[in-house]
């Protein structure tokens, strides 16, 4: 009998939800406005705080879509972007017609390289190209090195499109991410530490840039009693009844990223005694991530030749999804031509790195099984 499917990171509701659809059912609310969309812009602002507005979007790409728009960002241009990362993080780079400077790893944080991100502005300003904008991620929930990074673009004056759609809780310094940026975006994907089935949000500090947003998002008609429309606009903007699951996840945010983090301690343990196996944690007490993935590396020369495609492999035998890392975009068929800057830090990630189940939904009979086979391997 085939064993049930343990996935890498499954939806996970906590039981509210509900009464905020029903809500909008009863009111008949389900247009992409109304007061689940408003509750939940609300609710997002106090929980990420530092003066933030929040837009809430039909997604996460859309939300870099937009910030893009809103930094500037034109056909023509150049936009720095961190290579190891989702494709979303780097495609609506294009949607504008700006060409992605691609930029390695550093070991840390995995995220953006400083030293990178600095030989890249020079060189491109030396090309007569100063890049429009940087896209930082804060890859698996990991913040990013925010202090360096602020400090370079803040040198070189150009402004940061914050990518923390997988960070949602994490925090640098005790400040949530989210809030970095000159503009952030979250995501609340299927798969993300809370979700909407799909969604996402704009973060800004500025109210007018969140009103320009949210213009944007519902296809930039004019103040006018008819349809009128000196803008390109589009529809993104986040539904009632998707509000209405966020307003009932973010109930249990808190408790979801305590099972995230509960989880990467799960592997910590499974792991300690391995010195082929190391589990990608905080650098130092400054960082707090919400672990939305559990990640690993396998050094196979320390592993009797056993390397991560194996342990891969054998999860799936037992029907449990695990995942290589984010294949760097600089690596991706569709951007081989684009510049990249830094050495093979998150190429050599991409070889022997795993994401691991880490959903705060995994059941303590889940949780044996991950470490059975993980035992055998």
């Amino acid at each position: 009998m085939t064993k049930s499917k343990i996935w890498l990171s499954s939806p996970h509701m906590g039981g509210t939800e509900l009464k905020y659809i029903h809500e909008a059912f009863d009111s008949n609310w389900v247009a992409p406005l109304g007061p689940n969309v408003t509750g939940f812009e609300q609710d997002l602002e106090n929980y990420i705080g530092n003066n933030s507005f929040v837009g809430a979007l039909s997604s996460g790409t859309a939300a870099l879509h937009l910030g893009l728009i809103l930094l500037d960002v034109k056909a023509g241009d150049e936009v720095i972007c961190q290579s190891m990362t989702f494709s979303a993080s780097a495609n609506p780079i294009v949607y504008q017609g700006a060409t992605p400077i691609f930029i390695d790893s550093e070991l840390d944080t995995w995220n953006l390289c400083p030293n990178a991100l600095e030989t890249a502005i020079k060189d491109r300003i030396s090309k007569g190209k100063k890049p429009k904008a940087i896209i930082a991620v804060h890859l698996y929930g990991m913040p990013y090195k925010i202090d360096e990074v602020r400090s370079i673009a803040n040198k070189y004056e150009i402004p940061i499109l914050e990518d923390s759609a997988e960070a949602l809780g994490s925090t640098y310094n005790g400040q949530k991410c989210g809030t970095f940026g000159d503009i952030s975006v979250l995501s609340f994907n299927g798969n993300k530490i809370i979700t909407t089935s799909g969604g996402g949000a704009i973060v800004t500090k500025n109210i007018d840039l969140k009103n320009k947003a949210i213009f944007l998002a519902t296809q930039a008609r004019d103040n006018a009693p008819h349809y009128q429309h000196s803008e390109i606009g589009y529809n993104y903007r986040m539904s009632n009844i998707c509000a209405g699951i966020g307003r009932g996840q973010m109930e249990i945010l808190d408790d979801h990223i305590a099972k995230r983090r509960a989880m990467h301690d799960f592997y910590k343990n499974i792991f300690k005694e391995n010195s082929a196996i190391t589990v990608f944690s905080e650098p130092n007490e400054n960082y707090f991530s919400n672990h939305w993935l559990s990640a690993i590396t396998v050094n196979s020369s320390l592993n009797e030749g056993k390397s991560r495609e194996d342990l891969r492999l054998l999860l799936e035998t037992e029907n449990i999804e695990s995942r290589p890392l984010w294949k760097p975009m600089h690596l991706q068929p569709i951007f081989k031509d684009a510049p990249y800057y830094g050495g093979t830090i998150s190429e050599n990630l991409f070889d022997i790195g795993l994401c691991l189940p880490s959903g705060s939904n995994l059941t303590e009979e889940e949780k044996k099984r991950i470490k059975n086979v993980i035992n055998i391997f």
